[in-house]
C-alpha cells in the first residue's frame, strides 16, 4: 500500500498532521501469526482461482448468453477485486507484526473496499430481480431481460458503488487526523474514524445513512422479489416443477445468506471486549465469503458443471 503515492492525488489531501498510519494487525506470538499468514495465503489463492474460473467459463462458453451467469461473473469479479484489495496488505502486516502505510493509501483502500462491497450488494439484488422475472414471468423473460437491460443493470450496480463511496470518501476526508495507530488489519470506516481528533458526529451520521442505503435497500428488494417467487412456486401443481423452480434460486439464496450473515456479524453485533475476535471475523468476511460463493454456485449448478467438463475435454484433446 505504500505504492499508493498521493503526489498525484491532491484532492484526497487535507490539513491533517498525520501522513502515515500504522496498522497494528494482530499482536501475538509469531507462530500464531504464521498460521494465519499461510491460511489466508492459501485461501486467497483458491479464491482467485475459483472466481477467475467462473469469469472465464461464462465469457468463453454459451453461458455468456444467460443474464444470470453474466451477473454471476460480475459478482465473481467484485470478489476478486475485494480480496486483492485487502489480503496482500494483510499478509504483509502478519509477516511484519504490523506495518506503516500512507494515510492516502489507507483512504484509497477504504474507498475501493467499499466500492466492491456496495457493488456486490446491488448485484445480488439485480440477480434476485432476474430470478423473479424467470419464475414469475417466464413467457416474457427473454423480452424483458434482454442483453441491453442486463448490461444497464450491471453498469448501474458498479456506478452506485463508486458514487456512494465517492461521497463517503469526501466526507471522511474533511476530518482532521492526528492519531496514527489503526487497531485493525485493513482500513475500514470505524478504524479510520478513530484516527480523527475533530468532531466525527456528522461523518458518522452520513456513513450510517450511506451504509444503510447500500445494504438494506438491496436487501429489501431481495425480500420483496423472493416473496413473489415463493408465491409463484407455491402455485405450481407438480412437485417436480416446484423443485426445478426452487433449484434455480437456491444458489443465489445461499450467496445472499452468506453475504448478509457475515455482514451482520461484523457490523451489527456489538464488538464488546473481544477485539481480537472481531478483527478475525472481519477478515473472514473479506476472505471466506468470496471463497465460499463459487462453490455454492458450482456444486448444484448443472450448467456450470457441464461447462467445466466441456472445457476440460477441450483441453485434453489439445
Amino acid at each position: 500500500m505504500e505504492d499508493f503515492s498521493l503526489q498525484h492525488l491532491p484532492d484526497l489531501q487535507n490539513d491533517s498532521s498525520v501522513n502515515n498510519v500504522f496498522l497494528v494487525g494482530l499482536r501475538s506470538h509469531r507462530g500464531y501469526r504464521l498460521v494465519l499468514f499461510y491460511f489466508f495465503l492459501v485461501t486467497y489463492a483458491v479464491t482467485l482461482t475459483c472466481n477467475l474460473l467462473i469469469i472465464l467459463l461464462v465469457f468463453f462458453s454459451r453461458l455468456s448468453h444467460s443474464p444470470m451467469y453474466v451477473f454471476l461473473s460480475n459478482l465473481s469479479l467484485s470478489e476478486v477485486l475485494l480480496t486483492t484489495n485487502v489480503v496482500p496488505p494483510v499478509l504483509h502486516i502478519l509477516l511484519r507484526n504490523g506495518a506503516i502505510f500512507s494515510l492516502v493509501g489507507c483512504l484509497i483502500q477504504f474507498f475501493l473496499f467499499g466500492v466492491f462491497v456496495v457493488t456486490e450488494s446491488f448485484l445480488l439484488s439485480a440477480m434476485s430481480y432476474d430470478r423473479f422475472l424467470a419464475i414469475c414471468k417466464p413467457l416474457h423473460y427473454t423480452l424483458i431481460m434482454d442483453p441491453r437491460l442486463c448490461t444497464c443493470l450491471i453498469l448501474v450496480c458498479w456506478a452506485l458503488g463508486f458514487l456512494i463511496m465517492a461521497v463517503a470518501l469526501c466526507v471522511v476526508n474533511t476530518l482532521y487526523f492526528c492519531r496514527e495507530n489503526i487497531d485493525h488489519f485493513y482500513c475500514d470506516v470505524i478504524p479510520i474514524l478513530k484516527l480523527a481528533c475533530s468532531d466525527t458526529s456528522i461523518v458518522e451520521i452520513v456513513a450510517c445513512f450511506l451504509s444503510s442505503s447500500a445494504t438494506m435497500l438491496p436487501f429489501l428488494v431481495i425480500i420483496v422479489t423472493y416473496g413473489f417467487i415463493i408465491r409463484a412456486i407455491a402455485r405450481i401443481s407438480s412437485s417436480t416443477g416446484k423443485e426445478k423452480a426452487f433449484s434455480t434460486c437456491s444458489s443465489h439464496l445461499g450467496v445472499v445468506f452468506t453475504y448478509y450473515t457475515t455482514m451482520i456479524v461484523v457490523y451489527v453485533v456489538p464488538p464488546g471486549h473481544f477485539l481480537t475476535a472481531n478483527k478475525i471475523v472481519s477478515l473472514l468476511y473479506t476472505v471466506i465469503t468470496p471463497l465460499v460463493n463459487p462453490f455454492i454456485y458450482t456444486l448444484r449448478n448443472q450448467e456450470i458443471n457441464a461447462a467445466i467438463r466441456q472445457t476440460l475435454s477441450s483441453i485434453k484433446r489439445l
